[in-house]
């Protein structure tokens, strides 16, 4: 029920049509031979056609196969996608729904398909977020000799008008200056989310100051919530695995995500309940043994259409309403959904399809191979890395500040970066890491970032517990053992001085490089770095040089020598594309050779020779 405001009255549970708060909510009917297309990340019978066609109507979902086939997409992502729609499309059948799905190589052919059998249809779907789909999905659907009707989205909580009338903006131009912080409040008034007569509840907008402390030794964070998966989901899980070359975790007993509406629910619910009332005060914080943390892990059923940003807000928003939870929980959740989700959503709308090649530092660096094999020296990285491969996540700060960050310093291209996030992640879609990463994460483009989000080992340290059985030396910059951040870090900055030093928000850090330039520290820091490059080109720099450490996709040989002469065989990538419309290229295995005059056991502190 909407009140005044356009938000839903508190405590109501929200039932029926599901629709966006803030602007006004589409309104069209379906007309006879109207058939509602649902994509695979709009898994709702709750909006959109589908909503609005009486049940028992025929619905179209395609199951397109040759997206999974030019990218190495984790395979827990590839098995949530695929396993969500075959589920969706269970319980439409259930429902009494004239389901028509079609497994096909492409869309073309699935839309060639279905136009074939249903000659005098029109069908009728949600945009994509995704830029340039629609105009892909309308020649597709031409080429079939078919029409196809495409209608605002309803799976977020704003509108695309309400933002560009707020913004001033045209939607058909790039955009500049956009800034979250008063967009985040604007939703907030709108919607009537945290709000006392017309004031933030609190008195503050943001609690993100509240959200930086990391756990005590003894602070233990909730279970991973578990789900039952019937066979469909194991056999598609299988079915993946054999079909596509794909990257990551491939045991299903290790498969954590919803996969149904009813299991999307139940995350939620555990959320709320368990994990929520943990969440406001280590949400920055990394732990090398925790992957989830207190973390809401509900991005990927929101992406998919499994849960609607809308019903999540509410649920949180009642659980403090309820029960008295703590505002650092229940606002900087609220952020992440109601504030940055949709600031992602607009921006990337405004500023593609510059954003997706921007790069205006101008690094020129490939992705490191470590990002691939996890194997590096740098625990925080290692860590990293090894979470994502087992599960296709990792948090907004081990994203931000370990693999955005070094690949930053490293002067990584902000495309390639973006390229490995889409296929690593379960939650990730173009229209979610393209701002994200190259904007947020590699500065690439200026459209609201306002500096680089970069740092030295010296954050690291303070929010993770990754330093301390690192090889490296967090506090020193040169050496053979100074963590690779604090030359990086001080290189970039010294690369980059004449696009950032004018930012008035790096004036202390540039006080700092001038400190370093003038007592000639700058020379041996950038020495350390072309050191860190030619140990990288050597393949010295993306290996593992300890003993009991698990490669991520190969196994590494080692012999048992006294003398601790041995090879270890570890994973490198071949220069050939092996993947279609991408750089993303096949795992192949190459060996290095080092020698040392210590135990075997002692290899963790040996250094290369």
């Amino acid at each position: 029920m909407r009140n005044s405001r356009g938000s839903f009255d508190r405590g109501e549970p929200i039932v029926g049509m599901k629709q966006p708060l803030v602007g006004d909510p589409p309104e069209y009917s379906l007309s006879d031979g109207d058939v509602p297309w649902i994509l695979g990340t709009q898994l709702s019978r709750e909006a959109g056609p589908i909503a609005r066609a009486p049940e028992g109507s025929q619905v179209l979902l395609i199951e397109g196969h040759s997206f999974a086939e030019r990218r190495p997409y984790h395979h827990h992502k590839l098995t949530l996608v695929f396993s969500a729609m075959r589920r969706f499309r269970d319980r439409l059948e259930r429902d009494g729904y004239d389901v028509t799905y079609i497994k096909a190589d492409s869309f073309g052919d699935g839309l060639a398909e279905f136009f074939a059998d249903n000659p005098d249809t029109r069908l009728v779907a949600m945009r994509s977020p995704s830029y340039g789909s629609e105009q892909r999905f309308r020649e597709l659907v031409d080429e079939a000799g078919g029409d196809v009707q495409f209608v605002e989205n309803e799976l977020f909580v704003s509108t695309r008008q309400a933002f560009d009338e707020w913004a001033n903006a045209d939607p058909d131009e790039e955009s500049s200056g956009f800034k979250h912080e008063p967009f985040y409040r604007w939703m907030r008034a709108e919607s009537d989310v945290l709000m006392d007569d017309g004031d933030p509840v609190g008195g503050e907008w943001n609690y993100d100051g509240e959200n930086q402390e990391f756990p005590p030794d003894d602070w233990e964070s909730p279970d991973v919530p578990t789900h039952e998966y019937d066979p469909v989901v194991a056999e598609t899980a299988d079915w993946v695995e054999e079909r596509f070359d794909t990257w990551g975790d491939t045991d299903f007993s290790e498969f954590p995500w919803p996969v149904t509406r009813t299991q999307a629910c139940e995350q939620l619910r555990h959320f709320v309940d368990e994990r929520l009332p943990e969440f406001g005060p280590y949400q920055d914080a990394m732990r090398g043994d925790d992957w989830a943390m207190s973390h809401a892990l509900l991005g990927s059923s929101i992406n998919i259409g499994l849960l609607h940003p809308v019903e999540v807000v509410s649920e949180i928003e009642k659980a403090y309403r309820d029960r008295g939870l703590a505002l650092n929980s229940v606002e900087g959740s609220i952020r992440q959904i109601l504030g940055w989700r949709e600031f992602m959503r607009h921006v990337y709308r405004h500023a593609m399809p510059e954003l997706s090649s921007a790069n205006q530092l101008g690094a020129e660096h490939e992705l490191p191979e470590a990002y691939w094999t996890g194997e590096t020296d740098m625990e925080c990285l290692s860590q990293t890395v090894d979470d994502v491969h087992g599960h296709g996540y990792s948090h907004h700060i081990q994203r931000l500040m370990i693999l955005a960050n070094f690949a930053t310093l490293w002067g990584v291209k902000p495309s390639e970066l973006n390229d490995w996030f889409h296929a690593t992640y379960v939650d990730a879609y173009h229209w979610v890491t393209t701002p994200n990463v190259i904007e947020m994460g590699q500065y690439g483009h200026g459209v609201f970032a306002t500096k680089p989000y970069v740092s030295s080992a010296n954050y690291v340290d303070k929010m993770s517990d990754y330093c301390g059985d690192c090889k490296y030396y967090k506090t020193k910059d040169t050496g053979n053992r100074a963590c690779p951040f604090n030359a990086l870090y001080w290189d970039f900055l010294d690369r980059n001085e004449d696009q950032l030093r004018s930012n008035h928000r790096m004036g202390l850090m540039y006080s700092h490089v001038d400190n370093k330039q003038e007592s000639g520290d700058m020379a041996d820091i950038k020495e350390r770095v072309e050191d860190l490059r030619e140990m990288a080109a050597a393949g010295e720099l993306w290996a593992r040089y300890q003993t009991g450490l698990r490669p991520l996709e190969s196994p590494r040989d080692a012999t048992d020598s006294p003398s601790c002469s041995f090879h270890l065989t570890w994973p490198t990538h071949a220069s050939v594309g092996e993947w279609p419309d991408s750089n993303f290229p096949t795992v192949i295995s190459r060996t290095v050779g080092f020698s040392c005059s210590r135990d075997p056991a002692a290899l963790d502190k040996a250094d290369l020779v």
